[in-house]
């Protein structure tokens, strides 16, 4: 008997929650057979059934003829002890049934389909994961006659096994046993940013469409859902109660016993659905769920689908609307017929509808087909919103010579599931947000952070100009930046509604508002999932600058991703190495889906920091978005635009993906507005304000922007220029003029770097030049001493006109050097690797403020010098 081949169907697990890797191990388990010998359905084998192997090894094939066989039931045999419990100290599964030597033998723990059990997932750190068996399975090869393994007549040696051992002695298929877990999602599993929603302690929510197939070994012990809803606790607040002693109320079809220790921890409530990618939950009767799922016909529930919730949807209708409209007038406008075609095409139009009407309403579910689940259109406005549904009449021509039918008995089917008050409101303002193509402006901060420190200042113009205009300050608004945050916002919002994985490149020189506006673009993507006006997701941010090594990044991310609680437990003491390996399992994870997945927003700032020689940090962050699953968005901040071109490897490239977005340098007007939009904010908290005179005048303010715009268009620098004009007019308490801002930029210009460049000699400000060009075009800060040789060279004819173009020779180089190390202008390195290797290949480092020595060296050379280290170009 040969099996047909079938084109392996891979289901995306996009929206799916994930777990770690399994150990391939963990599919054998010598301590569990099936209840009963003889499968209750068997097919031959589908890809979806060994999908789990495949991804565990990708030469792992299955023989031909192989069968799939599907019982209702596994036992489990556990080693019993005094005293012991069944599974990792835990509980006693209730099926648990105590052997026939009494106290301290063997036990056997029954699992059936529709049980409610608790499953190790490895994932989350707060306990255990709840799901229920919807089918159970393993895989058997039959030969030519006939005969499996264990049934063959012609094997002397073939020796039976054991009830507790299950199936025939080379049989291997069979010891590999497969079941498929439907999920529910405790709170502790749902992302951290999302609308509140008060909650039971021990209380979950049933997912929509959410399984993973998984061995029998990762089901810990049985648990108890229940509908019955809590008692209240008299000590507890709202949306906090207490573990509830709940009466067991769905558990297995067979006979079983009640556990005596930790009831509480495997006793569930359960009184609503939830749509884990979105943030929807619908009312939802788990009873009537589990008890329509296991009436089904058992090739139904073999492929889990009666599982999946149907949930009230009104996608298609514009179709099947459109449809009816033109069968109308194509009967409008069709040639006159006879009496008995009008009522043949009448009765087929009709069907057709009906046909038309189940077709276009089945989606949302999971389901593949319309015959897995009845759903009803909904006879309400047109939207996204979902509506209550009503059945349609169907009308027919009347036929006399029509005879009547036998009416038949109906399947029953299943009931949609409608959104809660509070998700429909959500559905509505989404589908509002949706329609709306209008550019959205930066939100204010509504922390009011801002406001709550100018109020502990003394009414005093001048220092409040001063704490306004400094650099760390955050005001409650960005200005100038509307057409960028728009796009950040809308490419964000759109990967998360869209529940995949991606990558966004935002580049542009310090000082043009990059992290500012990521920041506004999280605080209204937060505002929006706590009003439900967008998906839920976790949010993560990875300042290059603010860890001790790139690799670091790994134990951030994976504190986030786990579940774990940075508050109450502090960073969680794992190398970075375990980390790495811990993401690698749990983005690749697969089939083996598990509760407690969501969409991550990671934001990667001082991208250039983060850039190592093997660029494996890099490119981790980059490929874990394309996995099929991963749900994690990566915000990547950079200050050089053609970084990826100039730096990273083609393979990281091809991960970044084409999402790019520029900053450009700010202009004099748009310099102007910012400083003027931050005075304002302190001038309009200050009683009296117009006795007061303004802490800076209109052209000491645009004279420091067109200098600074001048250069760099850096707004950090015109902020300092701005503020140190302030205190040097309140000494006097007037207005600052342009005097003001001139001492301050001559202050500025007197800084310890600005005077040691100033001091230099020709060869070593073109030395610093030639650094600098390499670390821009390299994007890393160390570069090869051999390549700023060589970009010296270059840049002595043309940088060195006026004073002297003669080329240098390389000893003469190396005493510019020497020079440039005994000043700790620049730093290379040392050690005794280092001194093996080569002059050339050793690296060098800038030891100074890079802006500042690019300032100074552009206004001490002219343009030149301007154009060779694109400065206010």
């Amino acid at each position: 008997m040969t099996s047909t081949p079938a084109t392996p169907t891979r289901r995306s697990k996009r929206y799916q929650p994930l777990i770690t890797n399994l150990p391939p191990t963990a599919w054998y388990d010598t301590s569990t057979f099936w209840t009963h010998s003889e499968p209750c359905y068997t097919r031959p084998s589908a890809p979806e059934d060994y999908e789990a192997l495949r991804e565990e090894d990708d030469s792992w094939e299955l023989k031909e003829g192989a069968l799939t066989r599907f019982y209702e039931s596994f036992t489990r045999v556990v080693s019993g002890k005094p005293g012991s419990s069944s599974v990792s100290g835990r509980r006693k599964p209730r099926s648990s049934v105590r052997g026939q030597s009494g106290r301290g033998a063997n036990e056997k723990e029954v699992y059936n389909v529709g049980d409610t059990v608790c499953v190790r997932t490895g994932l989350m750190s707060k306990g255990l994961s709840v799901g229920v068996i919807v089918a159970m399975w393993d895989l058997r090869v039959v030969d030519s006659r006939g005969y499996g393994p264990e049934e063959d007549p012609d094997d002397d040696d073939d020796e039976e096994r054991s009830e507790d051992e299950g199936g025939g002695k080379g049989d291997i298929h069979a010891k590999r046993m497969f079941v498929r877990i439907h999920w529910f999602q405790r709170p502790s599993e749902l992302p951290s940013v999302r609308a509140k929603r008060d909650h039971y302690e021990n209380e979950v929510y049933y997912t929509l469409n959410a399984q993973a197939i998984l061995p029998p070994s990762s089901v810990v012990c049985l648990s108890t859902v229940s509908t019955i809803p809590p008692p209240p606790s008299s000590n507890s607040k709202s949306g906090d109660l207490s573990q509830p002693t709940i009466p067991r109320t769905s558990q297995s079809r067979g006979t079983h016993s009640l556990a005596t220790a930790n009831q509480e921890s495997t006793t569930f409530y359960c009184r609503s659905a939830i749509d884990s990618r979105k943030g929807i939950y619908y009312e939802f009767d788990w009873e009537e769920r589990r008890s329509l799922a296991l009436s089904q016909p058992v090739d139904e529930q073999a492929s889990g689908r009666p599982w999946f919730v149907p949930i009230e949807t009104t996608s298609g209708r514009r179709t099947h609307l459109a449809q009816t409209q033109t069968k109308r007038r194509q009967r409008r406008h069709a040639p006159q017929q006879t009496e008995s075609d009008v009522n043949s095409e009448y009765q087929g139009s009709s069907v057709s509808r009906e046909d038309d009407k189940d077709e276009d309403l089945f989606s949302a579910t999971g389901a593949e087909s319309e015959e897995d689940i009845v759903v009803l259109i909904s006879d309400s406005d047109i939207d996204d919103v979902p509506r209550t549904p009503r059945k349609r009449r169907r009308t027919t021509a009347a036929s006399p010579s029509k005879s009547p039918r036998t009416p038949r008995k109906k399947a029953r089917t299943a009931r949609l599931a409608a959104p809660t008050p509070h998700s429909k409101a959500a559905l509505r303002a989404r589908a509002r947000t949706r329609k709306t193509l209008t550019v959205r402006l930066p939100p204010p901060d509504l922390t009011r952070e801002h406001d709550r420190e100018l109020k502990k200042f003394p009414p005093d113009p001048w220092l409040r100009a001063m704490h306004v205009l400094h650099v760390a300050a955050r005001p409650d608004i960005l200005p100038c930046r509307e057409e960028e945050f728009h796009r950040v916002l809308r490419t964000v919002e759109e990967l998360l509604e869209e529940g995949s994985g991606g990558c966004v490149y935002i580049s542009g020189v310090p000082g043009t508002g990059k992290t500012a506006t990521v920041h506004a673009v999280v605080r209204e993507l937060k505002r929006m999932a706590e009003n439900n006006e967008t998906n839920p997701f976790t949010y993560v941010e990875i300042n290059g600058l603010k860890i001790p090594e790139p690799s670091a990044a790994y134990n951030l991310l994976w504190e986030i991703v786990s579940g774990h609680d940075l508050a109450k437990d502090g960073h969680l003491r794992a190398s970075a190495r375990e980390a790495l390996k811990r993401l690698n399992k749990h983005f690749t994870a697969g089939i083996r889906a598990g509760p407690g997945g969501h969409a991550c927003v990671v934001l990667m700032d001082e991208l250039d920091q983060l850039v190592t020689t093997k660029q494996d940090v890099v490119y981790n962050f980059f490929n874990w978005p394309t996995l099929v699953g991963s749900k994690l968005v990566v915000i990547a901040v950079a200050n050089t635009m053609d970084l990826p071109e100039r730096v990273m490897s083609g393979r990281v490239r091809s991960r970044l993906g084409m999402i790019r977005i520029n900053f450009q340098p700010y202009t004099t007007p748009q310099l102007v507005e910012i400083v003027r939009a931050r005075l304002d904010t302190a001038t309009n908290s200050l009683p009296n304000s117009h006795t007061h005179p303004p802490a800076l005048s209109p052209d000491a303010i645009k004279l420091a922007c067109m200098k600074v715009a001048s250069i760099s268009g850096d707004a950090r620098r015109v902020l300092d220029v701005c503020r140190r004009a302030v205190e040097l007019a309140h000494a006097e308490e007037r207005s600052g003029e342009a005097r003001d801002v001139q001492n301050a930029l001559a202050a500025l210009q007197r800084s310890p770097t600005a005077a040691f460049v100033s001091t230099c000699s020709l060869h070593e400000r073109i030395m610093l030049a030639a650094l600098i060009r390499c670390i821009k075009r390299e994007g890393v800060e160390e570069v090869k001493w051999g390549e700023i040789q060589a970009q010296h060279l270059t840049y002595t004819p043309v940088l060195g006109e006026g004073e002297s173009t003669r080329v240098p020779h390389h000893t003469q180089l190396t005493i510019v050097l020497d020079s440039l190390l005994a000043s700790r202008a620049i730093l290379m390195e040392d050690g005794q690797l280092a001194a093996r290797r080569p002059i050339g290949e050793r690296r060098v480092i800038l030891n100074l403020e890079q802006t500042e020595v690019e300032r100074v060296l552009g206004e001490m050379g002219g343009q030149a010098w301007r154009q060779a280290l694109s400065v206010g170009t």
